[in-house]
Order: structure tokens, then C-alpha cells, then sequence
């Protein structure tokens, strides 16, 4: 069964810690955050995957970069910095396959995502930044390997179109919900579009990859149907790079899955009924039907002749007092009597 299948039949939520770049282009820092993501309960730490020659033209990596969170003096130095190479990525997915957590990342272009499918990763994650990128979406869905693709910055139209296009050759793939801002507005995060794909794209699982600060949106997420939470992890937000403000610390990823498990309990089946753990409220402050005068055998009851009280001992049901008029006595009742069912012929 694919990545997408189990997700589709499974009652908990994956979550993925997105590591991204937040090693800051070493291996024993990226190591460290697979470790915690294991540690915090994610089911998977996703990293990124880019062919700089494949992803930017001449003039954006030759482009000077004076962010205070460069790591060079162009763009190009900045991004190969901290890009691994195929055998340290191997090298990473060995260490999560070891300690058991499943390991993936995003294909930035074309070479990465064919280097990704080589190594047999569960499932390629296409970002918000190559969610119009159609060229890269249909290689991707014809490879046949399943997809997560983020909506963010994207048009109704282009994501439908996402849809189409990997329609075409399967359905083994998720559409999360995203807003690119680092960290998100809350006025701008719109949770509702879950609920809109999910009536739109009603065949495929629908999540969440948030941005925002804290947890809670994350949780709201769960509450309304999203069946893949992707945030981003970091062992410290004060380090330099754009995505640490809006990661979660290891404290805070850890409170998050906790958290959705306890919030997937809590949804249950949507099956009304009387819980076990009621039944000792029940017993003691549940009403009953009572007799409100004494009645003689052979009388057929009456609104009139009932009250609902709690009572001793227990008797019927007081939402069963509609069913209980019209029986006949069986014997003589005194007032303020709990109503037994042999009390009747």
C-alpha cells in the first residue's frame, strides 16, 4: 500500500517537521534535528532538495545577497552553502532510517526530483514556490511516486490545475493548504480553504503546511478534517535564516503533536451516545420518571399523572415519558414513586 493509501485509511494525523534549512549547512546539526523531530513524535523530517544551475538563471545566483541571514556574498554562495550534496543526503536518510523516523524532502527542479525518486523516499514533497512550476509537477506524476504539494501564493485556478495535471496519472497525492509568509498573518491564514478543497479535490487527503507562530492554528487545522500538518523545526529561532522566527522550537513541535494526538482522541467517532465514564453521573443526578400522585391499579397513565425527578431507586428514563403514557397499572402506586417498567400489565 502507497504513503497516500495508508494516509487515506488512517485515523491519525502525519506530521512532518520541516527541517528545511534550518541545519544551517551542517550535517551534525541536521542530524540533530531529525533526532528531535523523532524525539518531538513527527512522523517524518523533510528537508530540501536543489540543482542550483536547475532552479535559478545567471542573474538571481549572481544576484548580491546583504540579508543579515546570508551565508554569502551572492545568493548562489548563500544557497550553496547550505545545499547538501547527494551523498550527504544520503548519508541523512541512512541516520533517520536507523532511528526510525521516515525521511524525504522537496524537489526544487527537475535533477533533484529525479535524484529523490532514485533513492526511494516514501513520497516527494513539491513546494509552495514550484506549485505553478508544471513542468516539474508532470515529471513528478509520472514517475508515479506519491506527492504533497503546497498551494502557497497560488491562484484557485493553478490549483486546480495542480489537480488535473497529476489526476492524470493517479490520485497518490495530498494538496496542502499554505500561506508563504514567514511568519503568516493570522488574518491572512483563511483555515476554511481546508474545508473548501476538501469539497473541491474530495478524492485525495487535504493538510495544512503552516507558517504562523505557535501551535493553535495547527490544532484548528485537525479540528476541521486536515489529515497531513507540516511545520517547520529548529533547535534554536534565534539562529540566523528567514524560516527560524517561524519554526518551532522542540519544546513547542513536541507540545504541537501531543497536542493532535489528544485532539484526534478527543473526535472520536461521531457517534452520539451515553459514554462509560458518564454512567456514575448517570446513576447518581440522571432523571427519572416519578409518579406525581397515587394511582390505583388499573389506571392508564397521563402526562398528568408524571414528573421527572432523580430518584430512588432508579427508574425509567425521563426522555422515555412520551412512551411510558397510556400504560395500564399493574398495582396501586404512592405518590413521588419511581416508575418501573413492572409496574404495568
Amino acid at each position: 500500500m502507497d504513503f497516500v493509501s495508508e494516509l487515506k485509511n488512517s485515523k491519525n494525523t502525519f506530521i512532518i517537521a520541516e527541517i528545511g534549512q534550518n541545519h544551517q549547512g551542517s550535517l551534525e546539526t541536521a542530524k540533530k534535528l531529525i533526532k528531535t523531530a523523532k524525539d518531538c513524535g513527527a512522523d517524518c523530517a523533510k528537508f530540501q532538495k536543489t540543482n542550483l544551475r536547475e532552479k535559478f538563471n545567471n542573474l538571481a545566483i549572481s544576484r548580491i545577497y546583504n540579508s543579515p541571514n546570508s551565508f554569502g556574498k551572492t545568493y548562489g554562495e548563500h544557497k550553496q552553502f547550505l545545499e547538501f550534496n547527494e551523498e550527504e543526503f544520503q548519508e541523512l536518510q541512512e541516520y533517520a532510517n536507523q532511528i526510525g523516523i521516515l525521511f524525504t524532502a522537496s524537489a526544487m527542479d527537475v535533477k533533484s526530483l529525479e535524484f529523490l525518486i532514485s533513492i526511494n523516499v516514501p513520497f516527494i514533497k513539491i513546494g509552495s514556490g514550484d506549485a505553478n512550476n508544471f513542468i516539474l509537477i508532470e515529471k513528478a506524476a509520472k514517475s508515479d511516486i506519491p506527492l504533497i504539494v503546497s498551494t502557497g501564493m497560488q491562484s484557485l485556478e493553478t490549483v486546480k490545475e495542480i489537480y488535473n495535471v497529476i489526476s492524470k496519472y493517479h490520485r497518490k497525492f495530498v494538496l496542502l493548504h499554505c500561506i508563504s509568509a514567514y511568519p503568516a498573518p493570522i488574518s491572512d491564514i483563511n483555515l476554511n480553504v481546508i474545508k473548501f478543497y476538501q469539497k473541491e479535490f474530495s478524492d485525495v487527503p487535504i493538510g495544512y503546511s503552516g507558517h504562523e507562530l505557535g501551535i493553535y492554528i495547527s490544532l484548528a487545522a485537525v479540528a476541521i478534517g486536515a489529515k497531513v500538518i507540516e511545520r517547520h523545526i529548529t533547535l534554536d529561532k534565534t539562529l540566523k535564516g528567514s524560516d527560524h522566527t517561524c519554526s518551532l522550537n522542540p519544546t513547542e513541535f513536541e507540545q504541537m503533536v501531543n497536542n493532535i494526538r489528544s485532539l484526534e482522541t478527543a473526535m472520536g467517532q461521531g457517534i452520539k451516545k451515553m459514554e462509560n465514564s458518564e454512567k456514575a453521573c448517570y446513576e447518581k443526578l440522571g432523571k427519572t420518571i416519578v409518579y406525581k400522585k397515587k394511582l390505583l391499579k388499573g389506571h392508564a397513565l397521563t402526562m398528568e399523572d408524571l414528573n421527572v425527578k432523580v430518584a430512588e431507586p432508579k427508574g425509567i428514563d425521563g426522555a422515555l415519558i412520551n412512551k411510558v403514557t397510556g400504560k395500564i397499572l399493574s398495582i396501586d402506586i404512592n405518590e413521588d414513586e419511581s416508575v418501573l417498567y413492572d409496574h404495568f400489565l
